[in-house]
């Protein structure tokens, strides 16, 4: 969101919005599906007109990235996002909200950082779930990082992986005994669903 035609606001946080740096959305039919937050807020109020999956960036003041945004703005615009989903009462009953970090902004991780690829991976950030399914007061530790979001899509769809390189196509963590925050099957990612339940 923060998109409309070929302008952008000044209140538009790129650097937050990994679907611009695709040349498949940005050269394709799918860029008319990036929109403002205006219709964004306009569309939640109608059900029908609500894709199945939607990717919300936050305008680059209520991002709560470091240096240019407070964290007090970024959870005024969670609140108006929750509370319009939760106002369209159909709506609301078969939603989940994912609410993430696009990084850990930083800071150190005592965390297990898995090797998953040539890229590595990174230190922890929160993942929060906001849902009428999901489980009540429940913290898991299963071993995620961003591509659990795809795979909780790809899990509730029953689609398979993006392509055989992509980290979506790793398996679920399995336990390990010595350490339960370390896969013992790793490389391995965790799905979400352990989060949610239907």
């Amino acid at each position: 969101a923060g998109r409309r035609g070929k302008t952008t606001t000044t209140d538009y946080c790129d650097v937050c919005d990994p679907l611009v740096f695709s040349s498949a959305v940005m050269t394709g039919a799918m860029k008319a599906n990036l929109q403002d937050h205006a219709a964004l807020f306009n569309d939640l109020k109608n059900k029908d007109r609500m894709p199945a999956v939607a990717f919300v960036i936050p305008p680059r003041s209520g991002s709560g990235r470091p240096g240019y945004a407070a964290i007090a703005r970024f959870e005024g615009f969670l609140h108006r996002l929750i509370d319009a989903v939760q106002a369209n009462k159909a709506l609301w009953q078969e939603t989940a909200i994912i609410v993430t970090a696009a990084d850990a902004g930083g800071y150190y991780d005592s965390g297990y950082i898995q090797i998953l690829d040539a890229l590595g991976d990174g230190p922890r950030v929160s993942l929060l779930v906001v849902s009428p399914f999901a489980r009540k007061g429940r913290i898991d530790h299963t071993y995620t990082d961003h591509a659990a979001i795809l795979k909780f899509i790809e899990g509730n769809w029953s689609l398979g992986p993006l392509s055989l390189r992509s980290r979506d196509r790793l398996p679920a963590p399995k336990a390990n005994l010595n350490d339960p925050y370390v896969p013992g099957n790793r490389p391995a990612i965790g799905d979400l669903l352990g989060l949610i339940k239907f």
